[in-house]
């Protein structure tokens, strides 16, 4: 089987880590070089975009992308992890709250917020995962984060039962904690609260969609159908704008070598921003790396070349 390059967008299952889903792929593409564009909890499902080959350069650029989850938020329950799957640690025997009440505490989160990671999480502190340190029940102050959420929309509020659930979907950016979000519109409530289901719907601009199934890549792997499914690594970064210079600039590009902005065609008025990221192509429509445009020194400098 030849080296695949390329996004490979996955449809994570419930019970399996991120890891667990990248080392089963490596064992059906039989590659080593697999990344992923962030991490699911176990107990989440969704979108999982993976990156084969060289394509694992452009991660750390997928991952600026925004996130969308669909939640369900519990009221009148805290657990100790912020979502059901924990030990639950303070219970109300019902909770009233209306709809507007609902409406006003969501709103108030849209835009830039702080955030405490929540202690079963990922995050290190003094070398240990957060996750390792509550496993062995030690409690740690956590520096906040800001994380911005660009919009919450409701779809659901079932509150006539004694513990209303709410559930909504929201574009967050990478690093926020969704169920530290259910807990936090709890607080403005006046609630215990916690996170009860979570779906992760867009990631690295993929959609569930375009998404394979662990057993519809198996198949692909084994037909030869796979590499067709792969999405090329300028295509998976579309979102930056595009440049194009001629061969001879191009083949300077390709050695790292800095580029006049003089040489280079713009299609999308990037130039506005101050040191924009470009994807850059030959003439021939071969995609040459990522570039940086310095307007102050008007030139093109080499962040990623793959030509």
């Amino acid at each position: 089987m030849k080296t695949m390059d390329g996004i490979l967008a996955v449809w994570k299952p419930a019970g399996w880590t991120s890891h667990d889903v990248v080392a089963k792929v490596r064992r059906m593409v039989r590659m080593k070089r697999i990344g992923h564009t962030g991490t699911l909890d176990p107990q989440v499902t969704g979108v999982l975009p993976l990156a084969l080959g060289r394509a694992t350069r452009v991660v750390e650029y997928l991952q600026e992308l925004p996130k969308t989850y669909e939640a369900v938020l519990q009221l009148g329950i805290a657990t100790d992890t912020e979502d059901m799957t924990g030990t639950i640690i303070e219970q109300l025997d019902h909770v009233e709250v209306t709809e507007e009440q609902i409406r006003q505490a969501v709103a108030g989160f849209v835009g830039e917020i702080e955030q405490i990671p929540p202690m079963y999480s990922a995050v290190r502190v003094d070398g240990k995962r957060l996750y390792e340190l509550a496993r062995e029940g030690q409690t740690v102050e956590r520096k906040s984060r800001q994380v911005t959420i660009h919009e919450i929309r409701l779809l659901d509020m079932d509150l006539q039962q004694q513990l209303p659930k709410i559930r909504f979907t929201v574009s967050c950016s990478k690093g926020t904690y969704i169920r530290t979000l259910c807990v936090d519109i709890g607080k403005k409530l006046g609630v215990p609260a916690s996170m009860d289901s979570l779906v992760r719907t867009v990631s690295a601009g993929f959609t569930r969609n375009e998404c394979l199934t662990l057993e519809q890549i198996e198949g692909m792997a084994e037909s030869g159908e796979l590499s067709a499914r792969l999405i090329p690594s300028d295509q998976a970064l579309g979102y930056l704008s595009k440049a194009v210079t001629d061969s001879d600039y191009a083949r300077r590009a390709t050695q790292g070598q800095k580029i006049p902005l003089t040489a280079v065609h713009i299609e999308e008025d990037a130039l506005g921003q101050d040191n924009a990221r470009l994807r850059l192509y030959d003439e021939e429509g071969n995609f040459v790396g990522l570039f940086e445009a310095d307007r102050s020194a008007g030139l093109l400098l080499p962040i990623k070349v793959f030509s």
